[in-house]
């Protein structure tokens, strides 16, 4: 694959995720080349948010972050400047086999930062998370200490192993920590509830999300897009931010379901119960570093994200 008009070649891992399926739909729409680098082997994500004739510009790419060498083949292979990392195992994945996901999430993430440090790429960004936080902690970056879970102690390791990447190698990078991040191709992990009952509305079911409370809700083509800005940004440092965004109570998604799906009126209920994380995060200078960062309006995002399972039905 040779490198596009912008002299750019990236790689995804964990490209057949929701945000890796978006970051390659934004890649490709640009005209900038991209390997998907995923483990699965059905790209049914990826099917889901490009046209077919975009994802013939994705090179697909089977292979494990845990396995240093094939990332290197990979980006040797297709001449590769930027890499945004994705790939994880989310948090029931991790607590039913842990030693699994220390590996994945803790091992692959370092093994993303040994590729940028090997090849002088230009740009890293890679995907924290929300999860960095515990349910006592305060909403400042720097407030991140007590993990309730083991995805997020991983998580914050990474962070951690940033520092140093930086600190012994001059490796810049940003850490991104999405909160509740919803749209087309959200379907897994613990936090998809609304999502799903977006899509089980578009469907005229019944769906329960199992939280509830206040949180920020990221549209998953927000959250690619600045992964994007920030794997480009040529940021000089290790540093972590919040995706950040507005907040909103539970209700006021049901209420966004209900206005663009008047049928789903009482079929869509929650549990008010409080994610273990606070429910604001400041994203503290994220936009000087990457650029603007815009929030789609809760409503918008939602009538979106209907219309397209409603589309698929």
């Amino acid at each position: 694959m040779s490198r596009g008009l912008s002299g750019e070649s990236f790689l995804v891992t964990g490209a057949y995720g929701c945000i890796g399926a978006w970051v390659c739909r934004q890649l490709v729409q640009e005209g900038v080349p991209v390997v998907a680098y995923d483990l699965g082997e059905d790209p049914y994500r990826l099917r889901e948010v490009l046209t077919e004739a975009e994802l013939d510009g994705v090179a697909l790419v089977r292979g494990d972050v845990a396995d240093l060498g094939g990332l290197e083949r990979a980006a040797e292979a297709h001449g590769v400047t930027h890499v945004i990392h994705l790939a994880a195992l989310l948090i029931p994945l991790v607590r039913a086999d842990p030693p699994r996901g220390a590996l994945v999430n803790v091992v692959g993430a370092t093994n993303a930062f040994e590729l940028a440090k090997r090849r002088s790429l230009q740009g890293l960004a890679y995907a924290s998370s929300a999860a960095v936080y515990g349910p006592a902690d305060g909403s400042r970056i720097e407030d991140a200490r007590n993990p309730s879970t083991l995805y997020g102690v991983f998580k914050l390791t990474n962070e951690a192993v940033a520092k140093v990447y930086w600190a012994e190698d001059g490796v810049g990078s940003i850490g991104l920590r999405p909160y509740v991040v919803y749209g087309p191709g959200r379907d897994q992990g613990l936090t998809a509830g609304p999502t799903l009952a977006m899509a089980a509305a578009a469907r005229g079911e019944a769906f329960h999300i199992a939280f509830g409370g206040r949180c920020q809700l990221q549209l998953a083509r927000d959250t690619a897009r600045v992964f994007v800005a920030a794997a480009r940004s040529g940021h000089r440092g290790a540093s972590a931010f919040n995706v950040g965004g507005p907040v909103s109570h539970l209700e006021e998604v049901v209420r966004a379901i209900e206005a663009a799906e008047p049928e789903s009126a009482g079929r869509i209920t929650f549990d008010d119960v409080q994610l273990p994380f606070p429910e604001s995060l400041d994203s503290g200078s994220l936009a000087d570093v990457v650029g603007g960062v815009g929030y789609t309006p809760l409503a918008e995002g939602v009538r979106e994200t209907i219309e397209h399972y409603r589309a698929g039905a």
